[in-house]
């Protein structure tokens, strides 16, 4: 007899939920909304974010409109690991700015029946993966993808165009630094 199990509902059955998009499309806005709802459920929330993300706040992560929560920074992701004690969730902002090592906390952190939430931008400025994010996306249980609306037409932008005349691939900014572009314009202005 063949027993059909549904981890996701088990209660030591860890996943792993990504949200990735551009810049402008709500992945920190998704991830604020599901930890008020697993805080709402009456569940034990952590939430971190990297250092090096001080747009606008120091210790909280807070959405383009505004929307905030307080968060952990941490320089690596092997401090999430020692800072994730006896909780139900852990939230990740920003997870492209992490080094690789994130990849294998977020499946220690699942195998130890913990949800994790993890919230990134999927491509750089240059439309390339960025950081750990496509490893993420391959081991996670489910893989959301939001999108932003692109400046130049309306359609649904998946790309995050800069704006300014830099080549680092880490250069933290808003909309002055950077607009949400799809594919057919992004393809425009590259080729200028």
């Amino acid at each position: 007899m063949f027993l059909e199990r549904d981890v996701s509902h088990h209660k030591n059955g860890g996943t792993i939920e990504v949200i990735a998009g551009s810049m402008f499309s709500g992945k920190t806005e998704e991830l604020i909304r599901r930890l008020r709802r697993a805080k709402f459920a009456r569940q034990k929330v952590e939430i971190f974010k990297p250092v090096v993300d001080t747009r606008y706040s120091l210790e909280e992560v807070v959405s383009h409109d505004e929307n905030s929560i307080p968060s952990t920074p941490v320089e690596n992701s092997a401090n999430i690991l020692l800072l994730a004690g006896n909780v139900d969730v852990v939230a990740i902002d920003e997870a492209q700015f992490f080094d690789k090592g994130l990849v294998d906390v977020c499946q220690k952190l699942a195998d130890m029946g913990i949800r994790v939430i993890v919230a990134g931008l999927d491509m750089d400025f240059k439309g390339k993966p960025f950081g750990p994010m496509p490893e993420l996306m391959a081991i996670a249980n489910y893989v959301s993808k939001v999108h932003a609306i692109c400046v130049g037409c309306g359609s649904v932008a998946q790309f995050s165009h800069r704006l300014v005349s830099n080549e680092k691939q880490v250069l933290l900014g808003e909309k002055s630094e950077y607009e949400p572009l799809c594919r057919v314009c992004y393809n425009q202005v590259k080729n200028q």
